[in-house]
């Protein structure tokens, strides 16, 4: 019989949280307002809404925000030579800090 290849094969680790962290955790990434154009890092939080969350392909990267479509974001990212057009909840998306250079 062939083996399953749904949405979360392979992403035991990327979609478990440790056990510290394990339960709710604080509300505030919940209360935060995204502008459009501001970028993003997309951060697949395996607690909440799977449903709503990105493949696990796109874990860690940055992107830009297009719109607001609901209580969801729509995102835009380039992979390779290609524009992907994601759109996610903010549970699976966090503001971009850029790492100061000095």
């Amino acid at each position: 019989m062939r083996h399953s290849r749904g949405f979360r094969t392979r992403g035991r680790r990327l979609l478990s949280k440790p056990p510290r962290e394990k339960g709710r955790g604080s509300i505030g990434y919940l209360l935060y307002e995204y502008s459009i154009g501001e970028k993003v890092v997309i951060d697949i939080r395996p607690g909440p809404k799977i449903s709503t969350a990105p493949h696990r392909r796109y874990q860690g990267k940055v992107a830009t925000v297009v719109a607001k479509r609901g209580r969801a974001y729509v995102l835009k990212l380039k992979i390779g030579n290609k524009e992907k057009t994601i759109i996610t909840t903010k549970e699976h998306i966090k503001p971009f800090a850029q790492a100061s250079s000095s």
